[in-house]
Parts: structure tokens; sequence; C-alpha cells
């Protein structure tokens, strides 16, 4: 079927379109850049915690378990609040709870400035997570629920994308701050509630779904929210239609027979990616130790971040032009191909094994991009906020864990065995991605 075209604004009477095909708008762009917020700061908190363990194991005496718990923290949040408020928001409405997660974040960053012991961060940790989590699961499904399909994968993408950018800029002003040593940890730890403040101000006026109120029967706020962001044009009709469901779905659907391959498919193809993402560049400094460029080499970490950077960049024109299954796929084998050798040869030649990683650094950042496109794609309107909320919780139980054991396991298996470990988590998610994957790209949500 033909989409319908908007007709010029010059144009004396106004051709109906599909709320799916519609022009791209200013509103698109500005619910895109308001879900920037969770993934900015999911990826400057990972980054600061890294470089802010430097100082605070030694100050606070801390152990490996401790650096591992504390590392996972804000992971083990994220399930929690992922989780919890997908449920939620399904039944509850999205806006409300898209503003108030970064109230949460806000207040709890402040307070890890006056932290006098471990668990007190940990606990404080845990509540950032939390709320990025929330966020995780409310901004995705808001952008893809608003955003015309022939643009969907494209900004959906750019989430991802902004977290490489929180990751980098955290490595940067980390490492700065972190060179006048003593308390500068308190710091870090502090910048991270000013992005957080700044986005829970540009939220304010954020509107409901019209999907999930049209789904609640709620249609004059719908026709009024469609008509107010996305335009008169809008055929209300056809699509209030299309989004009517007699019956609610339940959370325990997810697992029915109608949605339990995707349900499986998206925790697995999430888990297998990001598990060696997490665990790897959370202690990013300990690993390239391992490959002879310890951390103390500027020009390595900064290669690491510039491929970092360019890899987000790039996933953006691969999720454009590449099938979703066939991005799919492909990196998995390309990032299980070049971390494959680093495990298998760790005392090979630096200028062999540290290609290899910027291979897969490039490779896991565009990848990457995915974890924001294919999730809200799998899922209809009554179950799309549950679903992307259990596929972001689960895979952050699954990068807290790796997160949590991989110093316990360089320690007592050594550096080899890990890397082969984190390689075959990416030939199972070749597999499961080759057995499973649906292709939903230019899909008319339901």
């Amino acid at each position: 079927m033909s989409s319908t075209r908007q007709t010029s604004n010059s144009s004396s009477t106004t051709e109906a379109a599909a709320f799916d095909d519609v022009a791209l708008n200013r509103f698109h762009l500005k619910i895109t850049a308001l879900t920037f917020g969770a993934n900015f700061s999911d990826g400057y908190q990972l980054g600061i915690i890294g470089i802010a363990l430097t100082l605070i194991a030694p100050q606070l005496a801390l152990g490996s378990a401790w650096q591992g718990l504390l590392g996972a923290s804000a992971l083990i949040g994220i399930f929690l609040g992922s989780t919890a408020v997908g449920w939620a928001a399904d039944r509850m409405g999205r806006q409300r709870l898209y503003m108030l997660d970064f109230l949460l974040i806000a207040v709890a960053s402040v307070l890890q400035f006056f932290v006098t012991g471990a668990m007190e961060l940990f606990v404080l940790r845990l509540l950032i997570g939390f709320g990025i989590g929330a966020d995780y699961a409310l901004g995705p499904t808001l952008v893809a629920e608003f955003v015309p399909r022939r643009y969907r994968g494209g900004l959906l993408a750019s989430l991802t994308a902004m977290w490489t950018v929180g990751y980098i800029a955290a490595f940067f002003f980390g490492n700065y701050l972190a060179g006048f040593g003593g308390d500068a940890w308190r710091w870090l730890l502090l910048s991270s509630a000013l992005p957080a403040i700044v986005v829970l101000l540009v939220r304010i006026g954020t509107p409901e779904s019209p999907r999930w109120l049209v789904s609640k029967g709620r249609l004059h706020e719908a026709r009024a929210v469609v008509t107010r962001f996305i335009g008169a044009q809008v055929d209300f009709d056809a699509f209030a239609a299309q989004h009517v469901h007699e019956r609610r779905e339940s959370y325990r659907e997810l697992f029915g027979s109608r949605h339990w391959r995707n349900t499986a498919f998206g925790v697995l193809f999430y888990n297998c990616q990001v598990i060696p993402y997490f665990a790897i560049y959370t202690f990013l400094p300990l690993v390239l130790a391992k490959i002879n460029l310890d951390g103390d080499e500027f020009l390595g970490d900064a290669l690491l971040n510039l491929f970092l950077l360019l890899g987000g960049i790039g996933g953006l024109w691969l999720v454009a032009k590449l099938s979703r299954r066939g991005l799919t796929i492909g990196s998995f084998v390309v990032m299980a191909l070049s971390l494959a050798p680093i495990g298998i040869w760790p005392d090979a030649p630096t200028a062999l094994l540290f290609p290899l990683f910027l291979v897969f650094t490039f490779t896991m950042s565009a990848s990457s991009n995915l974890d924001q496109v294919y999730p809200p794609e799998l899922f209809p309107t009554e179950l799309r906020s549950s679903g992307v909320g259990l596929l972001n919780g689960l895979s952050r139980i699954g990068s807290a864990i790796g997160t949590f054991l991989l110093p316990i396991s360089f320690d007592s298996l050594g550096f080899s065995p890990t890397m082969v470990a984190l390689t075959a988590i990416l030939a199972v998610g070749a597999v499961v991605s080759l057995a499973w994957a649906p292709e939903t790209s230019g899909l008319a949500l339901d």
C-alpha cells in the first residue's frame, strides 16, 4: 500500500496522511533529542565510575569484589528500573514517568559527593541506575510511537550514539580531573548531576503517546496530541482504528505463543552484545594493560575513544542502509573474529592485538545502535513499554554480572580464558540471531 503524502502548505486543501507516513517535523526531532539524556547519562555514568574507582579503591580500601559491585551497581539498578517502570508505563502512561525518572537521577547524583563508605555509594548508584533504566523503557518507546517509520530506525539509532558521546565525555573529563588525586572522585561523580538537571528541565511539556491514549480508549486526548504535535493532516480515524484493541494484553503474554520468540530473541541478542561491551569498557585500563598498552598511554586510549565515536556515527548509516537482521548477524561475527585472537594469543605483538581491538571497538559501537532500534519494533503498543523494559532490564543484569565477574575472573582464571569466554558469548549471539532475528525494517507499528 503506498503511503499518502502531505500536500504543500500553500494548498487550499489538505490530503489525509497516515500517522506512520507523515513528513518528519520539529517535534519528531525534539522528542528524540529529549531522549538523548538517558543514553548520554548511562555512557557518562559507566565511563566515570571506571575512572573514579582508581581513586576510590585505595582511599576506601576496596577489594576486587567491592570494585566489581560498584562498577555493576548502576547496571543492577537499570534492570530494576527498566522492568518495573516498563510494566507501569503500559498501564499508567509514559509521560509522567518520563519526567520523574531524571529527578531521581539528579538527586542521587548530587548525594554521591557526600558518601563516606562503599555501601552508601552502592545504594546511590543503584538509584541512579533505576532512573536510567526507567528512561530506557520510556524513551525509545515514546520515540518509536511518535516518529514516522521511514525515519524510526535512524532516530532510534541516534540514541545509542549519544551513549558513546557520554562515555567519551567521561573519559576526557574524568582523566583530567583524576589527575588532581585525593577527593577528585567526588567531583567526578557529582558532575553526572548536571546533564540530569538539564534533561529534567527541557522535558517539561512533553505530551503523552497518542498510541497509548488510543489503546486506552482516550480518543479525545489522543486527537488533541496528534493535531498539536503531528498535524491536522493526519487521518486520525484510521490511526485510531488501527490501535483500538478489544482486549488488554497482560505482561505474561510476552512469553505466550504470539510473542515468546521475539522476547527470547530480544533478551539473548541484547545480552550477548552488551555483556562483553560493558565488562571490557568498565575496566578498560585493566584490559589495555593485559595487551601491553596500559591506561597511561594516552594515545591508545584516545584512539579507542575515537573508534567508539566513529563506530557510533557509522552505525547510524549502517542501520539506515542494512536490514536489521543482516546487521545483527554480521556484527556478531565480526566482533567474535576480532576478539578471539586476543583471548587465544594474548602474548602476541601489540601491533597485532591493538588493531584487532580497534576493529572490535568500532563494530561493537556501530552494532549497539540496534539496542534502541530493535526492541520497540518487536512488540505491539499494549506491550511495547513492558517488552522494551524487560529487554533493557535483563540486558543490564547480564552486564552487571559480567562487570562484577571480570576483575574476579582476571584474578582467578586469567586474562586469556576470560577473553575466550566473552568471545563465546558473541558467538552465541550470532547463532541466536541467525535462528530467530526477525526483519522489522520499515515495519508499521501496531
